[in-house]
């Protein structure tokens, strides 16, 4: 009889926590929902713990876990909720847990994530941040402890399907491999004139044509910032250099992205733009589930088309290869940047070609100031707290 194993949801009320939910939901044979957490969405978490009787549920926000609280113990249900960064931890490294999704956007889904690879868990990555704030601490952190790291971002699960089979994430790149191509769907500004560009709204900047993701990752996929950090994410899980990663525009986001090897062959990962897909690839490796996605139907494939990404367009391409090649905290800082002037955008304080400007001037700044060096966790987080308190002081002279 098989033992289910048990997971651990990090983010469970986001989009890729969701997903994973309606894949779990079609394994309970395979699969115990053990816990789940979010940061203050106590309706959505209450409506989780309803169908899938978690022993445990973890909220950020004191006063969102007692609302919680209550109203598991008025329904009689018998989870229990803890609350604070803490209790994140100990979800995430718990002795119980099997497999752990990270999907805790942005740089806070750092520490959790960096928890679950001390423990040594199976760990399916969602959230790239931590792996562009503190990728060697992770990937060290994962060799030591002999946790499985498992890439959830499309294009990085794309790559995997399409290594070796031998491939492991955080390992040296198997020989024979010339370079990976990265496909960006282009955002729905791919053919914007330039000149509209600067009066971009937030509303239509989180209107993504292909995919079904939060405010923040789809602002990143407009500004192709997304596919920066996606550019550093594969240098580290793949152990690539900077020149072996390519990325081309695929609008129909029907390949996610391939692999060229030096004997000339390009092998490529297909399917629906649907984060199930590579969710349910992670939970089953090296098995296949099924993930509740239809496979493509060949006969309504009418074109691929692929072309490169226009640096004028997308300025954050080039500003996140700047950060690789010069590598240290530089990654981290392009990162912290980039959360502060999307959050500002979000909010309608800041022009959406301003984003990328302000990620320019912090990485120009960090050039010169007196950084904490290191990749332990303190000095990450320092660095990232030099980082957004410099992208502040710089829109608070530009205010």
């Amino acid at each position: 009889m098989t033992v289910r194993q048990r997971l651990v949801v990090l983010g469970a009320t986001g989009s890729v926590g969701r997903s994973t939910l309606d894949v779990a939901a079609r394994h309970p044979d395979k699969l115990e929902v053990w816990a789940l957490s979010a940061h203050r969405d106590a309706a959505g978490l209450l409506t989780l713990c309803r169908q899938f009787r978690p022993e445990w549920a973890v909220l950020v926000e004191a006063a969102a876990a007692e609302q919680l609280r209550q109203a598991l113990r008025t329904e009689g249900l018998p989870t229990r909720v803890e609350s604070g960064s803490a209790a994140l931890d100990f979800i995430a490294a718990a002795p119980q847990a099997d497999q752990v999704m990270a999907a805790i956007a942005g740089s806070p889904g750092l520490a959790s994530t960096l928890a679950a690879l001390q423990a040594g868990k199976r760990v399916l990555i969602a959230n790239k941040e931590p792996l562009v704030m503190a990728g060697a601490l992770m990937m060290r952190a994962a060799a030591a402890s002999g946790a499985t790291v498992l890439p959830i971002d499309s294009e990085h699960n794309a790559i995997f399907q399409c290594l070796p089979a031998q491939a492991r994430c955080g390992a040296p790149v198997p020989p024979g491999i010339r370079r990976v191509l990265l496909t960006a769907s282009g955002g729905p500004f791919r053919e914007t004139p330039l000149a509209d560009l600067a009066a971009v709204t937030p509303e239509q900047a989180v209107r993504h044509p292909n995919w079904s993701m939060g405010r923040k990752i789809s602002v990143d996929s407009a500004t192709m910032m997304n596919k920066g950090l996606e550019l550093i994410e594969a240098a580290v899980l793949y152990g690539l250099g900077e020149a072996q990663i390519e990325v081309v525009i695929h609008p129909e986001s029907i390949i996610h992205s391939m692999v060229e090897y030096d004997d000339g062959s390009t092998l490529a990962q297909l399917g629906r733009p649907d984060m199930r897909t590579p969710i349910a690839h992670a939970l089953a490796w090296p098995q296949r589930w099924e993930s509740g996605v239809e496979g493509l139907d060949w006969r309504q494939l009418a074109q691929l088309r692929f072309q490169p990404a226009d640096p004028l367009r997308f300025p954050a391409l080039r500003l996140a290869r700047e950060a690789l090649r010069a590598g240290g905290a530089a990654p981290n800082v392009f990162n912290a940047a980039n959360e502060v002037a999307v959050a500002r955008f979000l909010d309608g304080r800041l022009a959406f070609t301003a984003i990328a400007g302000l990620v320019e001037r912090v990485l120009e700044a960090a050039g010169s100031a007196d950084l904490v060096t290191g990749d332990e966790l303190e000095a990450v987080l320092a660095v990232d707290a030099w980082a957004r308190g410099e992208a502040e002081r710089r829109l608070a002279q530009d205010a």
